[in-house]
């Protein structure tokens, strides 16, 4: 080799011993991936798990994740995708066709409704909205176009708690795959299978990253050509994820359980604090009895998030609501939940939903993080009191 400093560092020969362990999983970055020769380049398919043909359908850190992944929700394969919605997205194109139409929950997240309004409306998918309350309601609208019913435990924040096994079997009667977004339930909550869905989606986002530092989600499944058709999708539309970002979410698994169990912890401390504040008229947290679906949480669960809302009372002005928000020093204002920083965000509900409970009063979504119970609920009194008065 004539040229040391270049083609030199480029093909340099050594290759570090085999042998090394730790117990993190190495980062493997890569766009090209090297084949030993031209047959070993004919022999694999980016279509399976058995080998690696280009970093953007795989490299050891990613399939490592995947496996986590899977094991983690009770499934035998996953599928990485950018973001939890990402992941809804691979669901919702390896799925429906034209013509077909999907169900989605009254109180689903909100970009996913966005999505069936633009992108699948475009494809010339059809979609409709139950009340993810009413299970005989699901049953009546299943027919022979449905191809996808969407589920989600609890709904977005209204926090319903639906009655999960009553729709899976509301919705059987008919050819749909049944997909659920198991993002609050993070594996740890309840096993989505064990209720009798397809699919489970999960933001990794939210509790597997734990830091507010990543996006990511993934799609989950027990059956084989489920998971085949969600891996081509992946493929044709390049839905890949970072190695370093896999890093991350790999680096959080082990403490997955103890942080989610804190959060839930100090969520429902919180809760039934405000539950006893007289500007506070309703708290909308699955594990407190009143909430709706608390009985339903009850018998699927063992556990819940760190995350719930209140409703303040009607007769308070929004800028009222607004100046109480503004006024909160440890929670900060922002998007998603999970991480070690506790959240609060106003909502519109009413421009928000179009079934289910007629909802009275200002809502308002905590996201509880890993902060003393103490300051937090010492920081919502101020705020109240400063907002609302004495």
């Amino acid at each position: 080799m004539n040229d040391p400093l270049t083609t030199g560092q480029i093909h340099h020969p050594y290759a570090p011993p085999a042998g090394f362990d730790a117990f993190a999983p190495a980062v493997h970055k890569a766009s090209t991936v090297m084949f030993a020769n031209v047959a070993a380049l004919r022999s694999r398919s980016w279509k399976s798990r058995e080998g690696y043909t280009y970093g953007l359908h795989g490299t050891p850190t990613t399939f490592t994740l995947e496996a986590r992944i899977a094991s983690l929700e009770g499934g035998r394969h996953a599928v990485l995708a950018p973001s939890g919605l990402a992941a809804i997205t691979l669901v919702n194109l390896a799925l429906l066709r034209h013509g077909d139409e999907v169900l989605l929950p009254h109180n689903v997240y909100g970009p996913s409704k966005e999505q069936a309004r633009t992108l699948l409306a475009t494809m010339g998918v059809d979609w409709r909205e139950y009340d993810a309350m009413d299970p005989a309601g699901l049953a009546a609208m299943v027919g022979p176009r449905t191809r996808l019913v969407w589920l989600e435990a609890p709904g977005s924040v209204t926090m319903e708690f639906p009655d999960l096994r009553a729709l899976v079997a509301a919705a059987r009667h008919g050819s749909a795959t049944l997909a659920l977004d198991n993002t609050w339930g993070a594996g740890v909550a309840f096993n989505a299978f064990d209720m009798g869905v397809d699919v489970s989606v999960h933001a990794l986002t939210k509790y597997p990253s734990g830091g507010a530092d990543v996006l990511m989600g993934s799609v989950v499944t027990r059956d084989e050509a489920l998971a085949h058709r969600i891996l081509q999708m992946h493929g044709i539309t390049g839905t890949g994820v970072a190695a370093n970002d896999a890093e991350l979410v790999l680096r959080s698994l082990p403490s997955l359980r103890l942080r989610y169990e804190a959060h839930d912890r100090a969520a429902r401390e919180v809760a039934r604090w405000l539950s006893g504040q007289r500007q506070v008229v309703r708290v909308l947290h699955p594990a407190l009895p009143g909430s709706p679906g608390h009985e339903h949480w009850a018998s699927h669960c063992s556990a819940a998030a760190g995350l719930f809302s209140i409703l303040l009372d009607e007769r308070f002005a929004r800028e009222q609501v607004d100046a109480f928000v503004d006024a909160l020093r440890l929670f900060r204002i922002g998007y998603s939940w999970g991480g070690p920083v506790s959240l609060v965000v106003p909502y519109d509900i009413a421009s928000m939903r179009t079934a289910g409970t007629a909802w009275r009063g200002h809502l308002v979504r905590f996201s509880i993080g890993l902060e003393a119970v103490a300051d937090l609920q010492a920081d919502l009194a101020q705020a109240l009191a400063g907002a609302f008065g004495a």
